[in-house]
């Protein structure tokens, strides 16, 4: 299966039990901390060296309450420190990784 074009597309994917092999390291991280993985959503972004994955990998310690290393991670990202919900900002991930909106 290709990238999802919609994000409605790539919620239903979430009744699967795993993500696409095919998807980019940082969709698949972000399918399963949907899923409620965090470790492996943590594991996989460990292993993506772009931008994106920093970002994300932001997210993740921001979701786990670890401001200081989330501050790490959205410098190395280039980004600013996230102040919208981590619901909104999950879903701007996932739409700038299917869309590149």
């Amino acid at each position: 299966m290709s990238i999802p074009v919609h994000y409605t597309e790539f919620k239903a994917t979430l009744e699967k039990s795993k993500p696409e092999d095919s998807w980019p390291i940082a969709l698949q991280a972000l399918w399963w901390d949907a899923k409620g993985n965090w470790d492996t959503a943590h594991e996989l972004v460990d292993q993506d060296g772009v931008s994106m994955g920093s970002w994300i990998h932001a997210y993740l310690h921001r979701k786990e309450g670890d401001e200081w290393n989330a501050a790490y991670w959205y410098r190395q990202a280039g980004k600013p420190f996230c102040e919208s919900s981590l619901a909104d900002e999950w879903r701007q991930l996932v739409m700038l990784l299917i869309t590149g909106k």
